[in-house]
């Protein structure tokens, strides 16, 4: 009884988007999906990311990645927004400025 055992730490939490985060993506989605590009869409919580996803068709790989990672926060900027082959097509610490790729498609979209 005289033996105390330590309470093992606790994991850190998940990264997730915040309301206003979750709410800019979701808008550029809606848009997107209006203009019947994309169909389908993942999200993902882990560790060390949050990961939004975008499918023009749901059985391909996204077209579009944005994460979300803190721990990059003070480097390169926590936001990325990722082509569908893996590279890196803009990087930042605000979401509007990484998101403008896809705004300026958007815009030729629409006026097609």
């Amino acid at each position: 009884m005289t033996n105390v055992t330590p309470f093992p730490a606790a994991n850190p939490g998940q990264v997730g988007f915040e309301r206003q985060e979750l709410q800019r993506i979701m808008d550029l989605y809606g848009r997107m999906v209006a203009a019947g590009h994309w169909r389908d869409y993942a999200m993902d919580m882990g560790r060390d990311a949050a990961i939004f996803s975008a499918f023009r068709r749901s059985a391909e790989r996204p077209e579009y990645r944005i994460e979300k990672r803190p721990a990059l926060r003070n480097r390169q900027g926590m936001w990325a927004l990722v082509g569908e082959g893996g590279a890196i097509l803009k990087r930042g610490a605000d979401l509007h400025n990484v998101l403008a790729p896809v705004e300026r498609k958007l815009l030729r979209i629409v006026e097609d």
